[in-house]
């Protein structure tokens, strides 16, 4: 079994407290503990269920099923992966930009999701399809960075640093790869298809929620402190 963690930019550093992006995360961690207290019917209720949608029903859930997750493994790598990456693009976007990207991502990977099982009565939930989105946006925005990330191979593992364009790429590929087979079974699982949804969304979209201001500052910025 092998795999990586990534942890953060080591490029770069953010100008400014990341607001919005910590603000999620405890959005995330609050609606967990509400799933804990109150169990399956709190989770069907907030939960995608693509037959509803695609009879107009229930459409809140697009947002709210965003704010969920199926365990504890699938929270703590959710926001992992949120935190590795989005600061930096909150950063480029400002606050206010990346919340409105971050929700429409999430719900064009909610979309994506259902178009792969438009009658399925099984929830969806999840931030990996808006996280998704994000890693799209870093893609674009910043591809020659390095990822500082925890490499594992069986038992061993070591941090290293990995270009973002090599990194996210393959990220994307396995996705990619997987979305034939999660089409097929026809069943709950990893929600590949709202992977590459969120994914595209975030690549097509990024430089229009950019803050131009911002990133030539943030360039100029970085040009300085690799000096």
């Amino acid at each position: 079994m092998a795999g990586f963690v990534p942890l953060g930019d080591a490029s770069r550093r953010s100008q400014a407290f990341p607001v919005v992006t910590t603000l999620i995360v405890a959005l995330n961690a609050y609606v967990f503990f509400k799933e804990l207290v109150y169990g399956d019917r709190f989770v069907f209720y907030w939960s995608t269920i693509p037959v509803y949608i695609v009879h107009g029903q229930r459409w809140y859930t697009l947002v709210t099923s965003m704010f969920m997750h199926g365990g504890w493994m699938h929270i703590i790598g959710n926001m992992v992966y949120l935190w590795a990456f989005g600061r930096e693009i909150e950063d480029a976007m400002g606050g206010f930009r990346f919340a409105v990207f971050y929700l429409f991502g999430g719900i064009v990977a909610m979309l994506a999701q259902i178009m792969g099982d438009p009658l399925s009565r099984v929830p969806s939930l999840g931030a990996s399809g808006a996280i998704a989105a994000v890693m799209g946006a870093f893609l674009v925005t910043y591809p020659r960075d390095r990822i500082k990330a925890v490499v594992f191979i069986f038992i061993f593992f070591r941090v290293t640093l990995i270009p973002a364009a090599l990194l996210i790429g393959f990220w994307f590929l396995i996705q990619v790869f997987h979305v034939g087979v999660v089409t097929n079974a026809r069943m709950g699982g990893v929600a590949y298809l709202a992977h590459v949804g969120g994914f595209l969304f975030g690549v097509v979209m990024a430089r229009l929620f950019e803050d131009p201001r911002r990133i030539a500052a943030r360039r100029e910025w970085y040009a300085n402190w690799q000096r």
